[in-house]
């Protein structure tokens, strides 16, 4: 099921907020720690979202700052409502906390009910009634407290999120991680659009270039330093990455081979579509291996940028056959011949701003 979309951010809010996660974890530890919240952690770590989840063990009273700090510099909010949500008092205060970062700086708020109806969080029956019945015997909370969260549990629990109902719960994680991956990849792609001419580029460069069917292709952008070769490739990449089953962007080819070598740059291709940190090329004649014989039936997106030498694309995608069907490979460079060498036909060379773009310099 998909979330409701909310109002784009003002330009003083989240769009120029510097964010250190971006997905934050809010969940009752007894409920769902060790079980769903975990693997729906590591499924999103794996993925390579930079997620915040609260620590086993700590004191909560001397941590509750650093839980607030940690849900004002996130993109988006994770809400696992669990039957026992509500009888959690720091559980609710974490929950306020995101409901005014929600409507203060945009926060991104996504509920999961996860055994639990849509209905009884913003009704606060079944047993968030019980837990309200508690709080309100408690002499530690104020009836204004109460109000707080009462209002913060209605107006998240309208936002349209994933309820688990019957549905096995590593296809469940699968599609949340999934659509964080969508949601993530396109506020990545509002960065290049600040770029001038990157929309009328990309309306060009993609159904003539890319191309969609199950085919695999290199595709080349080439031309002088300045044009904007790796602003399109990540513009690209942004945009399209979660539709393969693995990606990576290798940034600075020419420079980067120089002071740490291909094997590097081959165990770096390896771990981002993998995603497996462990891997380790004794040389490069291994690299060459291991890609073609892990990657060969993957679908993959890859952006080789900024080469300088045929070899590097041969030690990093010597072939068509070294990748699954469907398979994109993007090579930026300053030297065409690089790419004739390797006989990529697909070439592009970004000719400048188009007539309609001079204007938006001014």
């Amino acid at each position: 099921m998909k979330y409701k979309r909310e109002s784009s951010p003002s330009p003083s809010s989240s769009s120029t907020r510097q964010c250190k996660y971006e997905v934050f974890l809010s969940f009752r530890g007894k409920d769902t720690r060790k079980n769903f919240t975990d693997h729906l952690y590591a499924a999103l770590k794996q993925m390579g979202i930079i997620t915040f989840r609260d620590e086993e063990g700590l004191k909560r009273g001397k941590y509750i700052s650093k839980l607030f700090e940690a849900i004002e510099e996130s993109e988006i909010a994770i809400i696992i409502f669990s039957k026992n949500y509500a009888f959690s008092k720091w559980c609710l205060r974490e929950l306020a906390k995101i409901n005014k970062c929600k409507k203060k700086i945009r926060l991104i708020v996504l509920p999961i009910f996860y055994d639990v109806e849509p209905s009884d969080v913003k009704k606060q029956t079944g047993p968030f009634e019980q837990a309200f019945i508690d709080h309100q015997k408690c002499f530690e909370v104020s009836i204004e407290e109460v109000e707080t969260w009462r209002t913060a549990l209605k107006e998240v629990a309208s936002i349209i999120g994933w309820p688990l109902q019957n549905r096995h719960e590593s296809e469940f994680i699968q599609h949340i991680v999934k659509e964080m991956m969508e949601k993530l990849s396109s506020k990545s792609s509002s960065i290049t659009k600040n770029f001038i001419g990157i929309e009328s580029t990309l309306a060009k460069f993609i159904p003539s270039y890319l191309s969609f069917e199950n085919n695999i292709r290199m595709i080349g952008i080439y031309g002088m330093g300045g044009l904007g070769k790796t602003t399109i490739a990540r513009a690209v990449y942004d945009k399209f990455r979660s539709q393969f089953e693995g990606s990576s962007f290798i940034t600075n080819v020419r420079e980067d081979s120089k002071k740490h070598g291909l094997p590097k740059l081959q165990q770096q291709l390896l771990a981002d579509i993998l995603e497996d940190k462990n891997i380790l090329i004794s040389n490069v004649y291994d690299g060459v291996g291991i890609i073609e014989k892990r990657l060969c039936c993957k679908k993959v997106l890859v952006v080789i940028d900024d080469v300088d030498h045929v070899d590097q694309l041969q030690k990093l995608a010597g072939g068509h056959d070294w990748f699954g069907l469907g398979s994109k490979i993007i090579i930026t460079t300053r030297d065409e011949h690089v790419l004739i060498q390797h006989r990529v036909c697909k070439r592009y060379n970004p000719n400048g701003l188009n007539n309609d773009d001079p204007l938006k310099l001014f």
